[in-house]
């Protein structure tokens, strides 16, 4: 796989190219139910307006830069967009300097690819970037980090798409307490699990969904089910609770010293290869909030980069499995 690292302080050329280059796929994506089964841009644009007022003007200079066309500024909305499923792992390592975790685990042909670093609206913030400006984890200068993963449930219902969920976030909050209400506020058009850790070493999993509250929680873990398993198909094929499991052993039984955890998000059973399956794991993140540092991982790589010194280029990179 090739991936990209980009900077661009604020909306322009950079991203109007990468929107150029991805939009006939993301198109193609969106519209795979037709054009009717989405929202209208007055509704899309309503609902933005009602829920994360403070982008509105970002996300209509993007839909300028996109070229201003009903179609693009409707899939910029996010607004509910397409049903999709993901793997993923994710847990926070509660050491002198805190640590958050993650295995990406997708279909390597409808992923971005793509570090971002951005100072939209006077905040910096950088991380793996979903649909152009969502993103699937990331972390602020505040000092604030944020994952996803998939909820485990089949439910589909009115709200955004969590990419951009997770990018407003970033974008508006400092804390996780502040992560967290926003969270519990803005709907979500599937079920997620989103992890937050702040500079303070404050945490919280919330388990969103678009049919019943958010609930907030103290886990430090989070795999493909919320409370309970309820989709036990979906369960069974990604192991979600092996996994987590595995997790809350190596937090409470085996007390792994950093490097030891991280190297186990590598291996199965968090590593996943079963792409002729629909997906595996496309990459490991690491965020070092109060650092300002990301790493980008796999199996004999590492991709570094921070606020201080975020480096743009590619990378060519083997995931095993994926070819």
């Amino acid at each position: 796989m090739l991936w990209r690292a980009i900077s661009e302080d604020l909306p322009g050329p950079k991203w109007a190219r990468l929107f150029t280059e991805y939009w006939p796929d993301y198109r193609r994506w969106w519209l795979k139910e037709g054009d009717s089964a989405r929202p209208t841009y007055l509704e899309s644009r309503r609902a933005l307006a009602d829920h994360m007022p403070e982008i509105v003007p970002l996300y209509e200079q993007l839909c300028d830069l996109a070229g201003g066309g009903d179609q693009a500024a409707r899939f910029l909305s996010f607004y509910c967009p397409p049903p999709y499923l993901s793997g993923c792992s994710q847990a926070i390592w509660p050491g002198e300097e805190p640590v958050l975790v993650r295995n990406y685990d997708y279909n390597p042909n409808a992923f971005d690819s793509l570090v971002l670093r951005t100072n939209w609206q006077g905040r910096q913030v950088m991380g793996t970037s979903d649909g152009l400006w969502g993103l699937v984890d990331g972390v602020n200068d505040a000092g604030l980090a944020i994952s996803l993963t998939f909820g485990g449930r089949r439910v589909v219902g009115n709200g955004f798409g969590v990419p951009l969920i997770l990018r407003y976030v970033l974008q508006t909050c400092t804390t996780a307490e502040q992560a967290g209400a926003v969270l519990a506020r803005v709907p979500t058009h599937m079920s997620y699990n989103v992890t937050v850790l702040d500079a303070k070493r404050s945490y919280l999993t919330a388990m969103m969904a678009p049919d019943r509250s958010t609930v907030i929680t103290h886990a430090a873990v989070a795999t493909n089910h919320q409370e309970n398993v309820e989709w036990v198909s979906h369960a069974r094929f990604t192991a979600t609770v092996e996994r987590e499991r595995f997790l809350l052993q190596r937090l409470t039984l085996h007390r792994d010293p950093e490097d030891k955890f991280i190297g186990a998000f590598l291996r199965p059973p968090l590593y996943s290869t079963a792409f002729n399956a629909g997906f595996g794991t496309l990459y490991t993140a690491v965020y070092r909030p109060r650092l300002g540092q990301m790493e980008v991982r796999w199996p004999g790589t590492v991709w570094s980069q921070s606020f201080d010194n975020f480096q743009e280029g590619g990378r060519r990179v083997q995931v095993p499995g994926a070819a």
